[in-house]
Order: structure tokens, then sequence, then C-alpha cells
């Protein structure tokens, strides 16, 4: 199934002989600070594909994303809601939003930090995969913007008069994620022992335990629980800039060794502080635990 989902983004021609080793990346709230598609509500308004109330749904949907409040069943529901809104909109149409608004709405929100970890990962010769549960109209266009080699993504089912019909065709989301990993190693050679994987949410965790390298980034506080019993590098990422601003004077995407070769040195030293501090509280408070509770046969 993967085969069909999992698209090459058309940054260069990638054959099979190149990396054995992958990093995937969820998008929302991973490697941008929002929701992806929420994002694009004002711009689909602007187009005349949804009215004001549902501008005003979308914006408190987004705050609960947000506020990291978004539990399985809410986002059941968040799924169910965007199905049926986007009922009837033409693909095309979509497409031509997106693109349009592409860098003013998410160029913005790219966290520093993720930008940095997807030039190291190309730097040591590594695909980049983004595997998000968002629509692929969305998705895709990212990916190139980004420089990924790769993109999984949601795809909703496409009528013949080019419109969506509200139902979906691959929702990628929880243990589908991990199932996409699988495939995709498979299909590419990847050594998933040697693979890395970064995501916010306590839903990925199938994928994180795909590959030998899992990463929790700014986790909710489920995946927090479990990145800690499982000593998961707990990674903190907080500086939305654009790429540009990052590597002034080229063109996006770019993925220049030079450049990319000093953000790995900032991306590790990020990581590792941040990993380091985190052990150390955890170190700590174990300490306290055992200073405080009662000797055996007391």
């Amino acid at each position: 199934m993967v085969g069909a989902y999992a698209r090459v983004v058309e940054n260069q021609p990638l054959p099979h002989s190149l990396p054995r080793t992958a990093a995937f990346f969820d998008l929302d709230k991973t490697v941008i600070a929002k929701s992806s598609t929420l994002t694009f509500s004002k711009s689909f308004y602007q187009g005349g594909l949804i009215n004001r109330r549902a501008v005003l749904r979308t914006a408190y949907t987004q705050f609960i994303f947000l506020a990291g409040g978004a539990d399985h069943d809410q986002m059941e529901r968040m799924r169910e809601y965007l199905s049926a809104l986007c009922k009837g909109w033409n693909v095309q149409q979509v497409r031509e939003i997106v693109a349009e608004a592409l860098h003013d709405l998410i160029d913005p929100i790219i966290y520093d930090e993720a930008a940095s970890l997807i030039e190291a990962h190309h730097t040591a010769g590594r695909d980049v995969v983004i595997v998000s549960t968002s629509g692929a109209e969305v998705v895709e266009p990212i990916g190139e913007m980004l420089g990924a080699d790769r993109v999984v993504a949601t795809r909703m089912v496409v009528g013949d008069d080019g419109c969506f019909t509200g139902e979906i065709e691959y929702y990628a989301y929880g243990p589908t994620k991990a199932e996409a990993v699988r495939e995709l190693a498979e299909s590419e050679g990847y050594d998933l022992a040697r693979c890395y994987a970064y995501s916010d949410s306590f839903t990925d965790v199938p994928m994180l335990e795909a590959v030998g390298h899992p990463h929790a980034v700014n986790p909710d506080r489920a995946l927090r629980r479990e990145a800690v019993a499982r000593e998961w590098p707990v990674l903190v990422f907080s500086r939305p800039v654009r790429l540009k601003q990052r590597l002034p004077g080229l063109s996006m995407p770019a993925r220049p060794a030079l450049v990319a070769a000093a953000a790995v040195g900032a991306a590790a030293a990020t990581a590792g502080l941040v990993w380091y501090a985190s052990r150390r509280r955890a170190a700590a408070a174990s300490a306290r635990s055992r200073a405080v509770s009662p000797s055996p046969g007391v």
C-alpha cells in the first residue's frame, strides 16, 4: 500500500542505490510550529472553499492542537470534521491555493532546529521522509520546500469530477505510520536499526518504536512519560525561522554541504544539551525519591 502513497518529492532523482538509512519526521509541531492543514484555513476561506463559521471552528481546533489537549478521540473528531469540510472541494484549486500561500504561511513557522537536523541527516547520507497525518495536497509541497526526499501523507478519495468525495483513501495516523515506515524500509533497503524518527505525539509511538534512534520533539505529556521511561532523547524546538533567513541569498529548497556541515554541530549541541539536562533532572528526582522512601522493614 505504501508504494502508492509514499511519494518521491521532486527535488532530484533518487536511485535505489542511494542511502540505506533514513530519518522520518512527523510534520506538525515537530518540523513546523502549527498544524499544516489548519494553517491554510484563512486562505481556503479567501478562495471560497469554506465560510466564516468554518474559519472560526478551525481556529479553535488549532488552539486545542497547539495547547496539547488533542487526545486520540479529539483527533478522530477532527479527522471526521475535516473530511466532511473538504467534501466537494476541487483538488486543483486546493493545490493552487496551497502553492500560492505556502511560503507566506509555512516558511515562517519552520523550526530552525528541525531544519538543521534535516540538513544534518542529508549530510550524513540519509534520506529524509516526512510522515504526516495532514493531507497530501498540503504535505507534499511542504516536503519539497524542506528538501525532503519522500512524503507519506493522508490521501482523500477524488471523484471523476476532480473533487474530493469526503472519503479517506489512506489515513496516515498511529500504527499506519509505522506500517508505512516498515514498507518503505523494505522497498528502499533502509536498515531500520540505523534509522531515526522524530515526533511530538504519543500516537506516533509505533513509528518511533520502528527505528533504532527514536526522538521525542516537544512531546505531549504522554509521549514525554514514554520517552523518559524508555530513555529516548527529548528535544525542544522553539525557534521558528524563515529558511531564507537561515541561508541568505539561497533559493529554496536548499541543501548546501558547507552550511549543512555547520548545522550538524549546532543541531548536535542542542540535542546533547537538552538530553543531558533531562537525564540530570530525572536522576535528581530519583535521588530525592530514594532519600525520602522508608527503608525495607521499617
